[in-house]
């Protein structure tokens, strides 16, 4: 395969059964945030809350492409890459609840989980700060000669830092097996694209470095999942890494209690109606009122089980609040 741009708009149909599955996976991370987000506000949780509401096609869509024993590295916002890699509601839920039984033993929170067993080498709340580690897990598979391949997850934002131009330069200069993943959702934060880079077109960040790119709209699932299948074929083949650009919406503020003023009147009441990745999908596999209920009823289920288990978990012991600190 050349090195150039790929974009995606019109894919081929992926069977009905795969689809429901996308459809039942996507709605589980909406409710999941969707009740992280409401206790929160109840006082349940502390500390900072990122949630990735109308960015769950892109979680979705690229990690069913991979392989058990590939690794991710996420960001502030992980809750969807985290449940999309294989992590369980449980142990999430768990996790923001500060619990033992949580993904990071309740050290982590949300902006820091991670869970070896499923691949997820980590959110970091340094923006682009996943990069450089997710070369260095490329790098090791490729001198250990494993057919495995790393992802990065990141903002638009992330794209102006210099761990992102150097991360991409020594992926391309090695040509190691990664795949970085732009979630594009036009804000870095809470300022517009315009405002923070000179440049509309995200796939000129690899033209740079000579690296291979695939543009596709994050809001279909179908075209996401197409787009990460040739990328990360590409990158596991040994062709060299992938720049994947997902022009996605946040259908949300960047954090929880966001007052959102940076945003244009009336844009995310147009974004909830047109953009939504969910209703989209739902629309075009028909899914009738009944079907839709019996599925709502089940997603839920399992959110509230999550809390449950979180609410009954085991608390930290004070005397542990220094373990793993080395400095």
């Amino acid at each position: 395969m050349s090195r150039g741009v790929t974009k995606l708009e019109q894919p081929t149909r992926l069977s009905r059964e795969t689809l429901v599955s996308f459809l039942e996976e996507m709605l589980l991370i909406r409710r999941f945030e969707e009740k992280v987000e409401e206790r929160f506000r109840a006082g349940d949780l502390s500390g900072f809350l990122h949630v990735a509401l109308g960015q769950e096609a892109v979680a979705v869509g690229v990690c069913r492409t991979l392989e058990s024993d590939d690794v991710i590295a996420s960001t502030h916002r992980a809750h969807h890459h985290c449940l999309a890699k294989g992590m369980t509601p449980n142990a999430l839920m768990a996790e923001l609840y500060g619990k033992l039984e949580g993904c990071s033993r309740g050290y982590g929170g949300s902006m820091h989980l991670y869970d070896l067993a499923t691949g997820n080498l980590g959110a970091n709340a340094v923006v682009g700060g996943g990069l450089p580690g997710i070369v260095g897990a490329a790098l090791s598979f490729q001198l250990r000669g494993e057919p495995r391949i790393a992802v990065a997850f990141f903002g638009d934002g992330a794209t102006n830092t210099g761990a992102f131009h150097e991360s991409l330069n020594l992926a391309q200069l090695w040509s190691v097996p990664a795949v970085f993943v732009c979630e594009n959702n036009h804000y870095a934060e809470s300022t517009p694209s315009h405002q923070h880079m000179p440049i509309t077109d995200l796939s000129r960040r690899a033209e740079a470095f000579g690296m291979h790119c695939v543009v596709v709209d994050g809001q279909d699932i179908e075209a996401v999942y197409l787009a990460a299948t040739e990328a990360t074929a590409h990158a596991r083949a040994g062709n060299g890494p992938v720049f994947l650009v997902a022009n996605t919406y946040r259908l949300t503020g960047h954090y929880v209690g966001d007052p959102q003023v940076y945003r244009p009147k009336g844009e995310l009441r147009e974004l909830r109606e047109t953009q939504d990745p969910i209703p989209r999908l739902r629309e075009l596999l028909g899914v009738d009122e009944e079907s839709w209920s019996a599925l709502e009823a089940d997603v839920k289920a399992t959110v509230e089980a999550s809390v449950e288990f979180a609410k009954s978990g085991t608390d930290p012991r004070p005397e542990d609040a220094l373990l793993n600190v080395y400095a």
